[in-house]
């Protein structure tokens, strides 16, 4: 399935709490994540929508919170999303949340309280878990998938895609998960997202290989 291109102006208004933002970065380290993942996905973050206080026109603006280097820190830190978009080179992509899953299973409350308390914290980023959960490969040996290659689930530190798995654990979307054995290919692949997803920034030609196609591993 090919992405549907979309300007960040038209899909502002539309995107909500839950709803992910994966990235396709050019950096270094992004290099190294695709290539150990075997994908074209570096980086994810997930949405927070915040309405601006004693407004009474209803306006918000969508913030992005994420485990990455950002303003000289690495860890668990928000932004304005329309920020974020300028700030990182590479594709960049939103994959809305199910209506079901978001009516029926996502505790909106737990999901910010969770999200926030990280932030608040300045939780740091887990570079060895980050690197460990990308060795999918050695999953697949029975003789070290216990170890090499194998995190055990830990939240004194996130990396990326395991602050926003852990955020769905915590929020009912998942049911229990180890969320630091999951890389940003992995969360793009859960089937807990519309039919559709769409493209903000980069080259049009690129793709989410098997989007919304993999049921959740336990």
């Amino acid at each position: 399935m090919k992405a549907i291109q979309i300007d960040y102006k038209e899909a502002r208004k539309l995107m909500q709490p839950g709803d992910v933002i994966a990235f396709g970065g050019k950096t270094f380290f992004s290099e190294i994540i695709k290539l150990a993942t075997f994908s074209n996905i570096s980086h994810v973050g997930v949405i927070l929508q915040t309405h601006l206080r004693d407004d009474s026109t209803g306006r918000f603006f969508n913030k992005i919170i994420e485990s990455a280097t950002i303003n000289g820190f690495s860890g668990v830190s928000d932004s304005r999303l329309s920020e974020r978009l300028n700030e990182v080179e590479g594709e960049i992509w939103w994959l809305p949340l199910k209506k079901e899953i978001r009516e029926k299973q996502f505790d909106q409350e737990i999901f910010y309280n969770f999200l926030f308390d990280q932030d608040d914290a300045r939780v740091e980023y887990d570079l060895p878990q980050a690197l460990m959960s990308a060795m999918d490969i050695f999953d697949k040996l029975p003789l070290i998938s216990n170890s090499l290659g194998h995190n055990k689930e830990d939240f004194k530190k996130f990396f990326c895609s395991e602050l926003v798995a852990a955020a769905f654990e915590k929020s009912g979307i998942t049911g229990d998960i180890n969320a630091s054995e999951v890389t940003p290919i992995d969360l793009c692949r859960w089937n807990i997202y519309e039919d559709n997803y769409y493209q903000l920034k980069g080259d049009n030609s690129q793709i989410i290989k098997d989007y919304n196609s993999q049921k959740i591993s336990k």
